[in-house]
């Protein structure tokens, strides 16, 4: 297996991105990560699934980490589970149980992130690769991007937790259509039903620039906002009254509140820490 390319002082998720074709770059408070296996067009082993888990959860720890995206190398994004390596790992109703808590753990890796996550789409995002771009904040492609669910090609009934986030983004009958037919649609109708929030050609650029808005402001008021909306969106018992006035408290009580008012004042850009 070959190293990945990293950048910057990525510590222990980079030591992780390396050992599992990942690729990790920490840059202005953007951390992307890139799946690296070009030649299979980036599909993901099972290996791949818990390491992209684990490292999405080092980057969330870190306060020079502001903005995760997510990206392919190459021509694709990713193609999703690599269907070669089932004969050994997926092959029987118990592997399946592991393998699936394996795309799971990922994707609810990076759901669980309190910092904005985005997918940057730039060409084939397949299978279990669109669960894991449908965890992410925000979605941005490539105009000759090509997304698929093809479940329905072999005989395998996409998760809960994937279903629950495409029907989420684009209502039953469109999430009907995806998930029975299997087909691919491009970039421009992923746009038109609510799965893509922006088609670019520069895709990375777009992502740089959006991360750049969000990196300069408050942590703390994105993070509350954050667990405060997917809350509602998924109408977890645990977003209670309290729990939303301690988001409220914590940011009310931070350095970068009085920060804020300071910069407001003072009519400068202001310089928050998360804190």
């Amino acid at each position: 297996m070959r190293n990945a390319h990293i950048e910057g002082s990525s510590g222990n998720a980079g030591d992780i991105a390396a050992s599992n074709n990942l690729g990790l770059r920490i840059e202005n408070g953007l951390a992307v990560l890139s799946i690296e296996r070009a030649d299979k067009r980036n599909a993901l082993t099972l290996a791949m699934w818990r390491a992209i888990g684990a490292v999405m959860t080092e980057l969330d720890a870190r306060a020079d980490v502001r903005v995760i995206a997510i990206t392919g190398s190459g021509p694709s994004f990713c193609a999703g589970a690599d269907i070669s390596e089932f004969a050994t790992v997926r092959s029987n109703p118990e592997q399946v149980v592991i393998y699936e808590e394996a795309v799971d753990g990922c994707c609810d890796a990076i759901a669980n992130v309190s910092k904005p996550t985005m997918a940057a789409i730039n060409g084939f995002c397949m299978g279990g690769a669109m669960n894991l771009a449908m965890a992410c904040d925000f979605r941005y492609a490539v105009p000759d991007a090509k997304l698929s669910i093809p479940a329905a090609r072999l005989s395998i009934v996409y998760g809960l937790k994937g279903t629950r986030r495409l029907f989420e983004l684009v209502g039953l009958s469109n999430a009907k259509r995806i998930l029975f037919s299997g087909e691919p649609f491009g970039a421009i109708e992923g746009f038109r039903i609510g799965l893509v929030d922006e088609v670019d050609e520069d895709v990375m650029g777009h992502t740089r620039s959006v991360a750049a808005v969000l990196a300069d402001n408050a942590p703390l008021s994105i993070s509350g906002a954050k667990a405060i909306l997917n809350g509602l969106a998924s109408a977890d018992p645990a977003l209670t009254p309290a729990t939303v006035q301690a988001l409220v408290d914590r940011a009310a009580d931070s350095e970068d509140y009085a920060e804020g008012r300071r910069a407001f004042g003072e009519k400068r850009r202001p310089m928050f820490q998360g804190r």
